[in-house]
């Protein structure tokens, strides 16, 4: 399981754009450290990032790969059976929702959970080691592809390889922050850096 930076997100104005992103991958990485029964890593692309390996807990493992095909072989090698791949700008993202993509892979090789504007995908799921068909398909579709979901499913074999999960949003424009909502718990980075100024502006 980890977090995978995605590519910058668009700061709102007046938001030091180095701080907003390390704010979102700090905050979607407590999301998956927090849960149970799944050891969190974090993947960099381009390799060398050292202000966020530096929010990650001691011991986390470190993958430099620039595909989601890359990714998914290095955390094979590392001895996980499954993994998903989680885009560093969802800070509020329900672990319900990651559970619900792993439970998914029980009959599937591989599940996604759509980003909730329809472009790209929040996190994708699979069965370790990949198979054919799918490791070729993901050394050119990345989570910010925006037809990613179609594009995958295009590319297995038969239908019902690439179940959907409940869908969630990104943000990746200032227009995104009205999705936040202030009473739902956790964020808690974003939330501070993004403290008086109106979500959404």
């Amino acid at each position: 399981m980890l977090s995978l930076p995605a590519s910058a997100p668009d700061a709102p104005p007046g938001v030091d754009p180095a701080e907003f992103r390390l704010a979102l991958l700090e905050d979607t990485y407590e999301v998956v450290a927090g849960l149970r029964s799944v050891t969190p890593a974090l993947v960099l692309d381009p390799p060398d990032q050292p202000d966020a390996e530096a929010v990650t807990w001691p011991g986390t493992e470190i993958v430099r790969e620039p595909t989601l095909a890359g990714a998914f072989a290095a955390l094979h090698a590392l001895g996980a059976g499954e993994a998903a791949l989680v885009a560093a700008d969802a800070p509020d993202l329900p672990p319900l929702l990651i559970g619900k993509l792993f439970r998914a892979l029980g009959g599937a090789p591989a599940a996604a959970c759509r980003a909730a504007d329809g472009h790209g995908l929040v996190a994708l799921a699979a069965r370790l080691p990949l198979p054919g068909w799918l490791a070729a398909a993901l050394t050119g579709i990345g989570l910010d592809t925006p037809d990613a979901l179609s594009r995958l499913r295009a590319a297995a074999p038969r239908p019902g390889l690439v179940p959907q999960g409940p869908g969630w949003h990104r943000l990746r424009t200032p227009g995104d922050l009205r999705s936040l909502d202030p009473g739902l718990e956790g964020w808690e980075n974003t939330r501070a850096l993004l403290e008086g100024r109106p979500l959404g502006a």
